[in-house]
């Protein structure tokens, strides 16, 4: 049996329970409670008032709330429940008269020299039915609209789900080819020069793809792993730079092995290898990973060239861009990204911290 199933199964037994103890006792319980022979019309009378109130319930619940109240259709709703009410007056009245009430409540009152049970009449108007069919349909009315309430925002939960993971996959799919494209060229790069050590990028690469394809397939990577691949990109980044490029890479002393989005960190550490190196200066990246309980932090530093020209307001980059829009998505309200350029010490720094309770 699907969950759908058994759903639909256990919704249909509590409305019939719920029946079953407002029948027993309405309708025949407070009765029995009078200390009086009832005949057998009695009883089919209040089954049929009950089964009135029944079809009362579902016809509301089904058609009307639907149909006009939930399509702002509200006097029209309004006349039909009008209709509807009269409608059960006029049949319960009628199966009064059909099984002759009056006379055998007369004679059973009578016989037992007490005066008869009010009825709920007052002027010939059914005092009593009128409530109980306004209360019946008035609940029937506020759970219909409440179970709409709660489809609807499940509906909305779900959708904005399937919009955050359509989103977030396309996000995913234009980093990583930006992430492969550039690292190609390396390797390529690499090729003229020495083919032991393309061989070499060759296989770290790989072993990335591994984790891209494989290891992250259920949109979550350990911290270790994230780490680990930070570690593979900037070894083979720094298989093409010069001497006069420093990279320091600091990772948590003691990392407490949490969950985290994959290739998080990439695009900011791809930035600063994309911009903050120089083809005649002396050049520095200080990339640090530090985590305090629930609280991990990233922090990338690297110079500003001219050669460059890079504008933090302008030139962020597909993946620094997507990354962002990551961040939102993922992290909303529990990340900040601080973003700043020293134009005095000649720094281009990214500061993220991102609360992971």
């Amino acid at each position: 049996m699907s969950l759908k199933s058994k759903s639909n199964t256990i919704t249909a037994l509590i409305h019939i329970l719920i029946w079953v103890v407002f029948g027993l006792l309405l309708f025949f319980y407070q009765p029995l409670t009078w200390n009086v022979e009832f005949p057998y019309q009695f009883w089919v009378k209040q089954a049929i008032t009950f089964f009135l109130l029944v079809a009362a319930y579902y016809f509301n619940n089904r058609i009307l709330v639907p149909r006009f109240l939930l399509h702002d259709r509200t006097a029209m709703y309004l006349v039909t429940v009008v209709v509807v009410v009269i409608a059960f007056l006029l049949l319960n009245q009628w199966a009064d008269k059909a099984l002759h009430m009056h006379e055998h409540m007369e004679a059973i009152f009578h016989k037992d020299h007490r005066p008869p049970k009010p009825k709920g009449r007052g002027g010939g108007w059914d005092i009593f039915g009128t409530v109980i069919i306004a209360l019946v349909l008035g609940i029937s009315t506020s759970i219909t609209a409440i179970q709409k309430w709660q489809s609807d925002i499940r509906l909305r939960a779900a959708l904005e789900q399937e919009k955050i993971s359509s989103e977030l996959s396309f996000l995913k799919a234009q980093i990583n080819p930006h992430f492969f494209f550039n690292t190609l060229n390396n390797i390529y790069a690499l090729t003229h020069v020495n083919a032991e050590t393309s061989r070499k990028a060759l296989h770290q690469l790989s072993r990335m793809m591994r984790y891209v394809l494989y290891d992250t397939q259920h949109g979550t990577a350990l911290l270790s792993q994230e780490i680990a691949f930070i570690k593979d990109y900037i070894s083979l980044m720094e298989l093409r730079l010069t001497e006069k490029v420093t990279v320091t890479f600091t990772p948590p002393e003691q990392a407490n092995d949490v969950t985290i989005a994959p290739m998080l960190f990439l695009p900011f550490v791809e930035n600063a290898f994309k911009h903050g190196i120089s083809a005649t200066e002396p050049s520095t990246i200080l990339i640090a990973v530090s985590q305090h309980d629930e609280v991990l932090e990233l922090k990338v530093e690297n110079g500003i060239y001219k050669d460059h020209n890079l504008n933090i307001g302008e030139n962020k980059g597909i993946g620094l861009t997507n990354t962002i829009r990551r961040l939102d998505l993922l992290y909303a309200g529990k990340y900040k990204l601080d973003i700043s350029e020293n134009a005095a010490a000649n720094t281009y720094t990214i500061h993220l911290t991102l609360n992971l309770s």
